[in-house]
């Protein structure tokens, strides 16, 4: 397994795994996801072996430290150094999970948002995900403001400084 920028050749299976993960509610749409490959091309990481996708990790860097509900309609544009880095998506295939692709994706995004002088990386999610989310050194921060797709939603942080 490799991970690697996105492509926009990778589409197809991106939507294939989000909407595999996420209720029609919370996934995002094909357009959503064609403007992500195009503004966010450093922080779009995809897990592949060969010309599949196993899983990725998607979110802008921004000067706010938690994600905003307006951010996941208007994609921000990624600050070229500093800030903080969001997680808007962490996804696997339902083929490829329980094979710690998710734990290596987080690492390889914090690796990236270093090189950054990011101060932290963070993200929203839904209580059931906070263990894992937890065991990868990310630290329950609270409910979010969030109201996207009428869930409760908590945020999480990991401090890179």
């Amino acid at each position: 397994m490799k991970i690697t920028p996105v492509k926009m050749t990778d589409l197809p299976q991106l939507m294939a795994i989000e909407k595999a993960g996420f209720s029609a509610a919370e996934a995002g749409s094909e357009a959503v996801y064609r403007d992500r490959i195009e503004r966010l091309p450093e922080t779009f990481l995809v897990a592949r072996e060969a010309a599949v996708v196993l899983g990725f990790i998607v979110g802008p860097a921004v000067p706010a430290r938690f994600i905003e509900d307006e951010m996941f309609t208007k994609t921000p544009t990624n600050l070229d150094h500093g800030g903080h880095q969001l997680v808007f998506t962490l996804a696997v295939s339902p083929l490829a999970r329980h094979q710690k692709i998710g734990s290596q994706l987080l690492t390889a995004l914090e690796q990236v948002a270093r090189k950054a002088q990011r101060k932290s990386v963070s993200l929203t999610c839904l209580e059931r995900l906070i263990p894992f989310y937890e065991s990868n050194g990310y630290q329950n921060q609270g409910v979010a403001a969030s109201s996207h797709a009428g869930e409760t939603w908590y945020n999480l942080e990991k401090t890179l400084e």
